[in-house]
């Protein structure tokens, strides 16, 4: 019988044992396997299982599957479909091609799932299954009653890598990369490295899946269901080549492997430790990795909700309006009356550009002239409400300075009118688009149906922001706005007179800017 040198210890462990006379294993009246020369495994918590030579079974093995499974003491088990008496068990027996070390007694051997294993006749054996294997200690602990505590994802990766290592695991390096549901980046790569104890935070963008690094790692081949990777770098037998490997070699790394873990709903991210001990990592080591990851998937998962859910709230709803809501401020009702400059631009012609463009064309030209827009209010401290149609709602929050407010708002505008009616950086003539721009005291909050509210603005201002950008098509004037909005810049702005506007009570006096003028500033 092999048992792995760390055995000796309460934590997990393996054994291999030979069975001695013909072993039989069989699916009703059908025998799937017979062989003298079966071997019998144990391993901490787990049924005992029997692997046959895959010469002695009898069974017919279908083309290999695509499923694969992996276990960090035994490596990546492949499988087949497996027909017994006409009927076909899907993913009805596995094997390990290239076994771990620990597992290399039952490389190449064949068992069966329990769904297609009726019955095995096992004449002897040289040992009993391993009756203990309850796994305590300090990282357990810690994992059970503090680990919660972390503040972030990159407090919890550096504890981990220490707890790890005050529990006798030489971790060197460790990296966790959790992906995200973000426009922009594809998740978020934690990496702790022993030299200095911290833990750097990358966040790749989707080109990441067609970079070569990527394509080529570790990460992808667990991330895509294919298993994990265990490798001594030390041995010059290597299952996985992936260049990253060389790379921790020459830094000193002796054994590697990559795990997956798994979210709820069925999300694999991947968990990579480099070990830099002479004899790199102990079944008991990884053991105690293996039998915790599930809790620690849970916890990176509770960080990665809560980040998902901000990414996608200030996505779909802007930034300050996201953290409110994220905040608590999700009842129909909920919110505040705020003083506000209120901006709505609106781009000219969008029916005539369809026909024109095509439909995809079109997509492509408002997708950049929402991206212009937006990019402009967040450069002025707006912050963008919503797309209309082929229009931008936008706000501009007084707080205790209404002057500046008006003043920011009146800069996104002229900037818009810059950039936008130049083609959006294209010189295409074709591009207008109508802005108006009111201030006053609005309802910044919740509206909408019991199942279905919109975070929005609802008052006068709102209204005559959009009226105006109206008017300004009238009279061929591409920013038009209130006499709040252009107070303090007579000089520079031009009154067009009063006017009527559609569902306003009141006539409204309407300014634009002069010819010349390009910007506000404070």
């Amino acid at each position: 019988m092999t048992v792995h040198p760390d055995s000796k210890s309460l934590g997990y462990r393996l054994a291999v044992a030979p069975l001695s006379g013909e072993t039989v294993a069989s699916c009703g009246d059908h025998v799937l396997a017979a062989s003298q020369g079966a071997k019998l495994m144990h391993e901490t918590r787990l049924p005992s299982v029997v692997y046959f030579p895959q010469k002695d079974v009898k069974a017919k093995l279908l083309l290999t599957s695509d499923h694969r499974t992996f276990c960090p003491f035994k490596g990546t088990a492949t499988y087949w479909d497996v027909e017994v008496g006409g009927r076909i068990y899907e993913n009805g027996a596995w094997s390990y091609k290239n076994a771990i070390p620990e597992a290399r007694d039952i490389e190449g051997m064949v068992s069966f799932m329990p769904n297609v294993l009726g019955s095995v006749d096992i004449k002897d054996a040289d040992a009993g299954p391993i009756d203990y294997g309850n796994i305590s200690g300090p990282t357990i602990d810690w994992i059970m009653r503090e680990a919660w505590l972390c503040g972030s994802p990159e407090e919890l990766t550096e504890a981990i890598a220490r707890k790890f290592n005050e529990d006798g695991i030489a971790v060197s390096r460790m990296s966790v990369m959790i992906w995200s549901l973000h426009p922009m980046i594809a998740g978020r790569n934690y990496v702790w490295s022993k030299r200095d104890g911290k833990v750097n935070t990358y966040t790749p963008s989707y080109d990441l899946y067609n970079h070569p690094s990527y394509v080529n790692s570790p990460l992808r081949h667990v991330a895509n269901g294919l298993g994990g990777v265990r490798q001594n770098l030390l041995s010059e037998e290597a299952e996985f080549s992936f260049p990253i490997m060389e790379d921790l070699k020459a830094d000193g790394g002796t054994d590697y492997v990559a795990m997956p873990l798994p979210f709820s709903n069925g999300q694999i991210n991947v968990m990579t430790m480099t070990s830099d001990h002479p004899d790199g990592f102990t079944t008991s080591n990884l053991g105690l990795v293996f039998e915790c990851s599930s809790v620690i998937s849970r916890l990176y998962e509770v960080f990665t909700l809560r980040d998902n859910a901000s990414s996608l709230l200030e996505t779909y709803l802007g930034k300050g309006t996201g953290a409110r809501v994220l905040g608590g401020e999700i009842r129909r009702g909920d919110g505040d009356e705020i003083d506000a400059a209120i901006l709505f631009c609106d781009l000219r012609g969008s029916s005539r550009l369809e026909g024109e463009m095509g439909r995809q064309d079109y997509l492509d030209l408002l997708n950049q002239f929402f991206e212009v827009t937006t990019d402009i209010v967040h450069e002025f401290g707006g912050e963008v409400l919503k797309f209309i149609g082929d229009a931008v709602l936008a706000i501009f929050p007084a707080g205790d300075d209404p002057a500046n407010a008006c003043r920011q708002a009146l800069s996104a505008a002229l900037a818009m009118d810059r950039d936008v009616n130049m083609g959006l950086g294209e010189s295409d003539e074709r591009i207008r688009c109508a802005i108006g721009l009111a201030f006053g005291n609005v309802t910044y909050g919740n509206v909408g149906s019991e199942q279905r509210l919109d975070f929005t603005v609802i008052g006068s201002a709102a209204n005559v922001a959009a009226r105006l950008g109206d008017l300004g098509k009238q009279l061929g004037h591409r920013v038009v706005t209130t006499q709040a909005i252009a107070d303090g810049h007579h000089d520079r702005m031009q009154s067009l007179g009063e006017f009527e506007l559609r569902n306003v009570s009141d006539q409204v006096e309407a300014f634009a800017p002069a010819a010349d003028i390009h910007a506000i500033s404070g």
